[in-house]
């Protein structure tokens, strides 16, 4: 039987919700800033990469979708657009992008888990929807901006928010605090994905030659 969340865990939740959307936000605009496009381009960015992954879960885990009831998520993204639009582009060149995503993905993931987990979903569907939170908004401002998406590079990014995400189910699984699992699997997502940026690390591609007959 499914069990929706308490008030207290969903008050949580709804704050670390706004620290990822901030976080995610900023990436699509800075993005957006970086490709040179008009103030409600990166507006569009902002908000899409923002609330697209917590969209997508919360169709799947059958929850009202957070951002069209929350009247904080709408401003939050238009306020990391207009932060964006007011700075100079010398702050937010390519490490700050990455590592501001990278924080984004390993927070996001741990909040799209918890709350499958908070809405009663057993814990390998959990996982993926805590993937699919840290992800699915960074795919979409890609496709956007017509870059490729992280999906088709080597670079390990899913992997990361998957850690996250394991982490963060496994702790729940042992009946650990969240106040003590939460920021592990965060932080483990966050060194994973920060140790691919700092040694450019990958997967191994497929590279299986067929011989001729």
């Amino acid at each position: 039987m499914d069990t929706l969340p308490t008030p207290g865990l969903t008050a949580v939740i709804g704050g670390l919700d706004l620290v990822g959307i901030a976080v995610f936000a900023l990436t699509g605009a800075l993005l957006a800033a970086k490709l040179r496009q008009t103030f409600v381009t990166m507006a569009f960015f902002a908000l899409v990469t923002g609330v697209g992954g917590g969209s997508v879960r919360d169709l799947l885990i059958g929850a009202p979708v957070f951002w069209v009831r929350d009247p904080w998520v709408a401003p939050v993204c238009m306020g990391v657009a207009l932060l964006a639009w007011f700075t100079p582009s010398r702050w937010w060149d390519k490490p700050v992008l990455e590592w501001a995503d990278a924080a984004g993905l390993g927070a996001y993931a741990v909040l799209g888990t918890a709350k499958a987990l908070a809405y009663g979903v057993t814990p390998v569907p959990a996982v993926l929807m805590g993937v699919i939170t840290g992800c699915v908004g960074g795919i979409i401002r890609d496709v956007l901006a017509g870059r490729p998406s992280i999906l088709m590079r080597p670079e390990l990014y899913v992997t990361a928010a998957a850690l996250a995400a394991v982490v963060c189910a496994g702790g729940a699984a042992l009946g650990l605090p969240n106040a003590v699992v939460w920021p592990i699997a965060a932080l483990a997502g966050f060194g994973l994905r920060g140790a691919a940026i700092w040694w450019r690390l990958g997967l191994p591609v497929y590279n299986f030659q067929q011989k001729d007959r």
